[in-house]
C-alpha cells in the first residue's frame, strides 16, 4: 500500500509539473521573446488603444451631430415663409449640429441666385463631412499596418531563434520551437489590432454615410423651400 501511495504521489507531482510547464501566461509570452518582441508588442498595444479611442471619440461626435429637433425644418419653413429671416438664423445658431449650420449657411445667402445658394450649401456640407471624418482614415491605416508589424515581430523572433541555434552549434528543436511560439504572439497581437481597427473603420464610415445622406436630404428640402411660391 505504501508503495502504491508513493507511486500515485509521484505521478501526481509529475502531472502537476507537466501542467505548469504547458500553461502559458500572456506576460511570459511577451517578456520571453526578448527586447524586440516586447517593443513590438508595446507598439501594437498603443495602436490598439489609439484605434479604440478614435472609434469612441468619433462615435460620440457623430451621435451628437445627428441630434436635432424633429420640427427644426418646419419652424425654419414657417419663419422663412413669414419673412422672419433673423429668427430663422437665430434658430440655426441654437443648434450645434451640421444640419443647422448647413441651413444657416443657406439662410445667410437668401436673396442671391439659387445656384449661389446651392453652391454655398454644398461647400458647407463638404466641410461638415470633413469634420466628421477626422482621424477616421487613421483607423484604415492601423487596420493595414497592425498585421504587418505583427508579422515583422514574428520574423524577427524566428531570426533570433535560428541565430541562437547557430550560436549553440547544434540543432536544438526545443530552442527553435520555443522561439517560434513566442514570436507568433506578435502576429496574434497584430491581427487583433487589424481586426478591431477594420471593424471600427467600417462602422464609422457607415454612420458618416448616414449623416451625409441626411445633409443631402436637408439641402434638397431647403432648396425646395426657397422655390415654393409665396
Amino acid at each position: 500500500n505504501m508503495l502504491f501511495l508513493q507511486a500515485n504521489a509521484m505521478s501526481t507531482a509529475e502531472s502537476t509539473t507537466e501542467v505548469k510547464q504547458e500553461s502559458l501566461s500572456i506576460m511570459s509570452l511577451i517578456l520571453d521573446g526578448g527586447l524586440a518582441n516586447t517593443i513590438i508588442i508595446g507598439v501594437l498595444f498603443l495602436m490598439l488603444a489609439t484605434a479604440i479611442y478614435i472609434y469612441f471619440e468619433r462615435t460620440f461626435a457623430i451621435s451628437s451631430a445627428k441630434r436635432i429637433d424633429a420640427n427644426f425644418m418646419s419652424v425654419i419653413r414657417d419663419n422663412i415663409a413669414s419673412g422672419r429671416i433673423e429668427a430663422a438664423k437665430n434658430l440655426c445658431l441654437q443648434y450645434n449640429s451640421p444640419v443647422a449650420r448647413l441651413v444657416g449657411k443657406g439662410i445667410s445667402r437668401i436673396g442671391k441666385p439659387i445656384d449661389d445658394i446651392h453652391k454655398a450649401i454644398e461647400n458647407a456640407g463638404s466641410l461638415e463631412v470633413y469634420k466628421l471624418e477626422k482621424n477616421v482614415s487613421l483607423l484604415a491605416t492601423l487596420a493595414g499596418v497592425g498585421p504587418m508589424i505583427g508579422f515583422l515581430g514574428t520574423v524577427v523572433g524566428m531570426v533570433m531563434s535560428f541565430h541562437a541555434m547557430a550560436t549553440n552549434g547544434q540543432a536544438d528543436m526545443s530552442i527553435l520551437a520555443g522561439g517560434i511560439y513566442t514570436a507568433m504572439t506578435t502576429t496574434v497581437a497584430g491581427l487583433i489590432v487589424g481586426i478591431v481597427a477594420y471593424l471600427a473603420y467600417n462602422h464609422l464610415v457607415m454612420r458618416i454615410n448616414n449623416v451625409t445622406q441626411k445633409l443631402e436630404a436637408t439641402t434638397v428640402d431647403f432648396l425646395d423651400m426657397l422655390n415654393e411660391p409665396i
